[in-house]
């Protein structure tokens, strides 16, 4: 079992709250994602449950047991860095090893447990080179490998695959993701990219601002999305925003006047909103549809758009110089300041009071 708890914790520097009471339960088996943009606290965080920063207040408990105040060596975790940190005048095999050498272990189990991260890892061929001989994915391969033969309790990754290129770090998410499947480990991730969020979570965490926004599966993060900031954090390309208010309010549905110049009646609760309240409309790029059908037609002027191959993504502005996005299939480019009609897919809008919060679901969301 691999069972982590935290309980309020806080973590402060010279007087500045970074993290601002964190309550987080990681069950055994799961692999979380810590998300956030730049300063959100998503390092700190780890850091903190790793035991190389000191909590200023609350707990941290693996396995029933406080860890609060256990030194880094004795917690039971292992921690990849985003910088690989390998003894450079090392071959792979010792860097492996090095920390059960040092820890006096058995030298045949710890040969052992070498040859089966190194066969888990494709690293045997290369078990005798030194880093230096080594691309950027086999050194993190080998950072990997290091903290397998460990066979630690909990996983902690401190966005190990920033420093890679495009095409590395597609590699990398799979063989993470099939590493997952065949240790069955506690995983705990870090990155500011959400794509590595969607793709290798069982549970997101969305921080910001040193506090938890929201925590849950990639896709009901997307499709279910707390307040604006979750909303626009996930998702690429983001959602788009479009402001407006409240002209019709129901126990079982909504109608919208958009500031951009039309009315749109969506299947959500309005029972916490008065008519006039001012609200934000949220529709992701796929949601948008060209063509005059519908019960909301926006017409738009084409900026600039982006040619993925299969799908485009043409970015417009509406009447009022509000920005949406919309994908398209990839053999349609409009000409820049061409203009578009655009129907909404109600069932897949989002609404959001004056505070940012999110106003009931959609039908369609909730299934």
């Amino acid at each position: 079992m691999a069972d982590l708890k935290v309980h309020n914790l806080k973590k402060g520097f010279d007087g500045n709250e970074i993290i601002k009471g964190i309550d987080l339960d990681i069950r055994d088996r799961e692999f979380v994602v810590f998300v956030g943009p730049s300063g959100c606290g998503k390092s700190t965080l780890l850091r903190l449950i790793a035991g190389l920063e000191e909590v200023s207040s609350g707990r941290i408990e693996l396995d029933g047991r406080d860890i609060t105040d256990v030194s880094p060596a004795k917690r039971d975790l292992a921690m990849v860095f985003q910088t690989y940190a390998l003894y450079p005048h090392m071959t792979v095999r010792k860097n492996m090893s090095f920390a059960l050498d040092l820890a006096g272990a058995d030298k045949q189990e710890v040969a052992r447990k070498i040859e089966a991260a190194a066969r888990t890892l494709e690293l045997e061929p290369l078990l005798e080179r030194k880093p230096r001989q080594l691309s950027g994915g086999q050194r993190q391969r080998v950072a990997i490998g290091r903290a397998i033969v460990r066979n630690p309790k909990v996983f902690l990754f401190d966005e190990p695959l920033s420093n890679l290129d495009a095409a590395l770090r597609v590699q990398m998410r799979l063989e993470l993701s099939r590493l997952h499947q065949e240790l069955q480990a506690t995983m705990i991730y870090v990155t500011h990219d959400q794509v590595e969020a969607m793709t290798l979570a069982d549970k997101v965490v969305v921080l910001n601002g040193g506090r938890i926004e929201q925590v849950g599966s990639p896709m009901e993060l997307y499709h279910q999305p707390a307040n604006l900031f979750v909303a626009g954090f996930l998702g690429t390309p983001k959602m788009g925003f479009l402001k407006g208010r409240a002209s019709r309010v129901e126990a079982s549905s909504c109608e919208v006047e958009l500031d951009a110049g039309c009315r749109l009646f969506l299947p959500v609760s309005g029972a916490t909103l008065k008519t006039g309240d001012p609200v934000t409309l949220g529709i992701r790029p796929e949601h948008l549809n060209r063509g005059s059908e519908g019960n909301c037609q926006l017409t738009v002027k084409a900026d600039v758009s982006e040619r993925l191959g299969s799908d485009t993504y043409c970015h417009v502005v509406t009447g009022n110089g509000e920005q949406l996005t919309m994908r398209i299939r990839g053999d349609f480019t409009p000409r820049y300041g061409e203009s578009l009609s655009l129907t909404l897919e109600a069932d897949h809008c989002h609404l959001f009071d004056s505070n940012g919060v999110a106003v009931g679901q959609s039908l369609q969301q909730a299934a």
